[in-house]
């Protein structure tokens, strides 16, 4: 992911990606990712998405009650474990806007995690 190239494509998921990595890390995972989903030179077809699937702490999902004592949790281990952390949608719009998205949206649906759609 550091080093290679990622295939050209519509969108790209990644699913509990990001909370494994450190901010720096994740900032190059991404600009791989949002250089995959652009259109090719001479092209004329558009731009894809990056879609992740993590933890947006701080925010609780409609259905299902609060996650706060899952999400922080989660954030101990990623911390203890793999130098990781979950991420607030602040810190997550840092991550995006330094790694060159012009935008994102966030649906909060699976029980503590939300889907995250980011926009080259």
């Amino acid at each position: 992911m550091f080093q290679e190239n990622i295939p050209h494509g519509d969108a790209l998921l990644l699913k509990w990606v990001l909370h494994n990595w450190d901010d720096d890390n994740c900032v190059k995972i991404l600009k791989k990712c949002r250089e995959a989903v652009l259109p090719s030179h001479g092209s004329n077809e558009k731009s894809g998405k990056v879609i992740l699937i993590d933890m947006v702490v701080g925010n609780n999902q409609p259905k299902g009650g609060d996650f706060s004592q899952v999400q922080l949790c989660s954030d101990l281990l990623m911390m203890c474990l793999l130098n990781g952390k979950e991420r607030t949608e602040t810190e997550l719009n840092n991550l995006l806007m330094a790694a060159g998205f012009s935008g994102y949206k966030i649906v909060r649906a699976i029980g503590p995690r939300s889907i995250i759609e980011a926009y080259p």
